[in-house]
């Protein structure tokens, strides 16, 4: 895009008053221009497939597909959209997963109205935006990543790796799904793709294999039960 050109905005929150919000906050931004809006995933798919916004602000907790899920297959076709999503809290576990999937950064939703703008136009500009909390998880990432490129679980996918690892820190299925922002039947459906891949029969096993891995948290004193 050029200096004189508008960057055009995209807005997927299932929140009709803060979609309002952002929607108002875009019209009135002289560098911004509003290309659309969605209630759900499967909305902000058809909305980027229509319009080919320049930024999407994703949120990333919404019903049926979740923003994570959604940011993966825009991003498949639409490699060139920026990705910035939307969350309450600094969760980091799901914004890890945001940008494992893609996203080019996140901004919380009690951000003032100038911070969200500069988070906007960064991303537009091919920049990351993220706070410290998830620049260190990205850094203990990479630090601790694959050696000679050989992931101990290479036939696991990102989603996978990342499910596993909170199995082993203990976390119920519900939980999971929460922290990464999907819904309970997808994890259902990871965690036996797990146990297919790592051929091991139920969830203590795979909670060994994993820790014997690096993963999860051995001493976790608040580990969910799991399911």
């Amino acid at each position: 895009m050029t200096a004189d050109k508008p960057i055009r905005v995209a807005i997927a929150d299932d929140h009709p008053m803060f979609r309002s919000g952002l929607r108002t906050l875009v019209e009135e931004s002289p560098h911004l221009e509003f290309a659309g809006a969605a209630g759900d995933g499967e909305e902000a798919l058809a909305i980027c497939a229509e319009t080919q916004p320049d930024v999407i602000l994703m949120d990333i907790r919404m019903p049926g597909t979740s923003g994570v899920e959604a940011t993966r297959r825009i991003l498949a076709g639409q490699p060139a959209i920026g990705v910035l999503m939307l969350t309450m809290l600094e969760d980091d576990t799901s914004v890890f997963a945001a940008m494992r999937a893609g996203a080019r950064g996140y901004i919380l939703k009690g951000a003032a109205p100038d911070e969200i703008v500069r988070a906007i136009v960064s991303v537009a500009a091919g920049e990351a935006i993220f706070g410290a909390a998830l620049a260190t998880r990205m850094a203990h990432f990479f630090a601790t990543g694959p050696r000679g490129g050989a992931h101990p679980f290479a036939a696991l996918s990102s989603r996978e790796r990342d499910v596993l690892d909170l199995i082993a820190a203990g976390h119920s299925n519900a939980v999971i799904a929460a922290r990464l922002a999907l819904t309970e039947k997808t994890i259902r459906n990871n965690v036996s793709s797990i146990f297919a891949k790592l051929q091991v029969v139920d969830r203590p096993t795979a909670i060994v294999r994993a820790r014997e891995a690096g993963l999860g948290t051995p001493n976790n004193a608040r580990g969910d039960t799991p399911v």
